[in-house]
């Protein structure tokens, strides 16, 4: 009984990005801006291809998922991130909405990186292997390895979280970030994280560059196949239904690896708030943007859906 006590006295607060409060409100509207921009972005993409029986197709059924993963990711981080912008980082949060928010963030987020390797799975068989895509990319299989996805962040993220919250922690701690970060936290124990800190680096390197790895070699193929093909116009066309993701890909795995693999005695918590800000707030208003920009069946189905309002 004690011992709970202890833990529900324990409290986190987020360092501000200034003491100026007329920069945490200038900061707080353009985080505001970004969170509506990504959720009406993303909300549009689920929703057009849903109500579009011409999108009914395994790449748009990962990329429709992709949007209400993204949705639900930036969901788990803005609003207590604007909270605290308003508060100049005086709104507390218990060890226990820390460990969820962080929970949130490592199971979208895990999810969001392994969804994008089945992407680059689809885009291979589509290109590779066109003749037997639909027999390959069944909605049985398409749905397997969405909800492996979902399973394999889940597994991956609760243990990491619980392991992470059984450090020792003082009752009042600033956590130099915008959102509960393991990086951010783990320095705040008052015990060797070592343990903590490779579990972390695994952690990152199974939902990081193993799907890296597995992108890169299924692009490696597809650009062999890509210039096995004859027309400009067909190469063109083929290109094109990959540039998207791979654009994606490049954003989300580029700033995530940067902070979750490098060793941690060169981690800057400065330097990792401003880097998170890419993956948490900006990302996930890009995907929707680059996917309907570079996406002429997508952008179509939004005119579309634009002239029946």
């Amino acid at each position: 009984m004690e011992e709970i006590n202890k833990t529900a006295k324990i409290q986190f607060f987020f360092h501000p990005f200034s003491a100026d409060p007329k920069v945490q409100v200038v900061i707080f509207v353009a985080f505001l801006v970004m969170y509506l921009s990504s959720l009406s972005g993303n909300a549009t993409i689920a929703v057009i291809v849903q109500i579009n029986n011409s999108l009914h197709t395994p790449m748009y059924f990962f990329l429709a998922n992709l949007a209400v993963l993204e949705i639900f990711y930036i969901s788990a981080i803005a609003p207590l991130a604007l909270a605290n912008l308003l508060s100049m980082g005086r709104t507390p949060v218990s060890i226990t909405g820390c460990g969820s928010q962080m929970f949130f963030f490592i199971f979208l987020g895990g999810a969001d990186c392994l969804l994008l390797a089945v992407m680059a799975y689809d885009r291979f068989i589509a290109i590779c292997y066109p003749l037997r895509y639909t027999v390959i990319m069944s909605w049985p299989l398409c749905v397997e390895l969405m909800v492996g996805s979902l399973v394999l962040g889940f597994l991956l993220s609760l243990p990491l979280t619980i392991l992470i919250f059984h450090l020792p922690f003082c009752n009042n701690n600033e956590i130099y970030h915008f959102y509960c970060d393991m990086p951010a936290v783990i320095r705040l124990a008052r015990a060797d994280t070592h343990v903590h800190e490779t579990a972390l680096y695994i952690t990152s390197f199974i939902i990081l560059s193993i799907p890296l790895s597995l992108i890169s070699i299924s692009y490696v193929f597809i650009v062999a196949a890509i210039l096995r093909i004859r027309s400009a116009q067909g190469r063109h066309r083929a290109f094109s239904t990959c540039s998207s993701h791979i654009l994606v890909v490049l954003l989300q795995y580029g700033c995530t690896s940067f902070i979750y693999l490098s060793p941690s005695s060169s981690y800057s918590p400065e330097m990792g708030r401003v880097v998170s800000v890419v993956y948490t707030f900006i990302t996930p208003i890009l995907n929707p943007l680059i996917y309907s920009m570079r996406n002429k069946e997508l952008k179509d189905a939004l005119r579309k859906a634009l002239r029946k309002f």
